[in-house]
Formats: C-alpha cells, structure tokens, sequence
C-alpha cells in the first residue's frame, strides 16, 4: 500500500531524486548530455510559443540522454532567459539582415510585423546561443559528475578495507 503523502518528506524525495540523477545508469555524459539539451532548447520556446519544449523529447531519444536532467536544465533556462533574451535578440540581429520583410509582411499590420520581426530575431539568437551555452554547460557538468562518481567509489573501496580489516581482527 502507498504510503500517503507528507510535506516532511518533500527534502527526501528530492534527496533520493537527486542521487537517482547523479548514479543515472550510463554514467555522467548522459546526465550531462539531457542538461545540455534541455538548455539549449530554452533559449528559443519563448518565440515559438512553447512550442519548442516538443523538441526535447525526440532530441533526448535521438542522443540516448537522460530526460530527468534535460528537464533540469530547461528549467535552469526559464532562471537565465530573461538576461538572455537580450543577448539573444542581439545575436538574431548580427546575424539576420535589417530589411526582413516578405509578401506576407506587407498585408500585416505594423504592430504584427514588429512582433515577428523581434521573435524572429530572438529565435534565431536563441538557437544560436542555445547550442553554444549547452556545448559549454556539457563539459563541466559531466566533468563534476565524473569527479562525484569517483569520489564515491573511493569512499566505498575505503569503507570495504575497513570492514576486511575489522573482520579479520575479530576473526584473528
């Protein structure tokens, strides 16, 4: 029977979440691999409408990541996307010509087309520094998950010569 539900038990819950993402089977590249992921595609939902989040599950698939850590990291995006949005729309603005304007713009209205042009910019940035900041998030997260791996194993092969030499003090 399950047990119900307690707001005590909130901080264990994430505890025992937490250890599941940092001993997630196929080591720390995966954990780091759906981070990344999730990173790089909150740079660009807001001009699609949300839209973009869709792009996660076929991505974490298509790499064999971990979607508990992309969802990490596409939240970590919604904390750090307001700053980067300017950053973004400068990007979108480097790289896209100024006259943007097609058959289709022509029979908008002027506030439309604003608001088009601008996603447009931010959606281009968007994606642009999305795959930068998750190429550059990939390496130092998998680097310090490697490092926590590596640490726990020490501290267990320590914790196992510990208990030899216990047992054969007793046994001796």
């Amino acid at each position: 029977m399950k047990k119900p539900f307690h707001v005590r038990n909130i901080p264990r819950w994430f505890k025992y979440k937490y250890l599941l993402l940092t001993r997630a089977k196929g080591g720390p590249s995966i954990v780091a691999m759906g981070f990344s992921i999730g990173l790089a595609i909150e740079m660009f939902t807001l001009p699609t409408a949300g839209l973009a989040f869709f792009l996660i599950f076929p991505l974490v698939y298509l790499f064999r990541a971990s979607m508990a850590a992309a969802l990490l990291g596409f939240v970590f995006g919604k904390v750090i996307y307001i700053p980067m949005s300017f950053i973004n729309r400068k990007v979108g603005m480097l790289l896209l010509p100024h006259g943007i304007k097609g058959k289709l713009m022509h029979m908008l209205p002027d506030w439309l087309d604003t608001f088009i042009r601008f996603n447009f910019y931010l959606f281009v940035g968007g994606v642009i520094v999305g795959i930068i900041l998750g190429i550059l998030s990939y390496f130092p997260i998998r680097w310090l998950l490697e490092w926590y791996h590596n640490k726990r194993k020490e501290k267990r092969k320590k914790r196992k010569e510990q208990l030899m030499l216990s047992a054969s003090e007793t046994n001796g």
